[in-house]
């Protein structure tokens, strides 16, 4: 699982939700990348509950994505 976090403009939450695996965060990337060179008017996935998101291109300030579960490291060295 992998979370990502997207900011919209002129609003006061982020959009958070989680992808299964690396493939659907290569898609997901893909789509945001097309959508801010103004090649797509908006960026849908749907996360690994089955929820479809839709954002609009125009309203995206940023786009945050998680490093896989499994990677964090824990203790007073990380």
């Amino acid at each position: 699982m992998m979370e990502i976090r997207i900011g919209i403009t002129q609003a006061p939450r982020e959009v958070v939700f989680e992808l299964e695996d690396e493939k659907a965060r290569t898609a997901f990337k893909a789509a945001v990348e097309q959508a801010i060179a103004g090649k797509a008017e908006t960026v849908s996935v749907t996360d690994s509950k089955g929820r479809e998101i839709l954002v609009a291109a125009a309203k995206i300030a940023y786009v945050e994505f998680g490093a896989p579960e499994g990677t964090r490291k824990l203790g007073f060295g990380s």
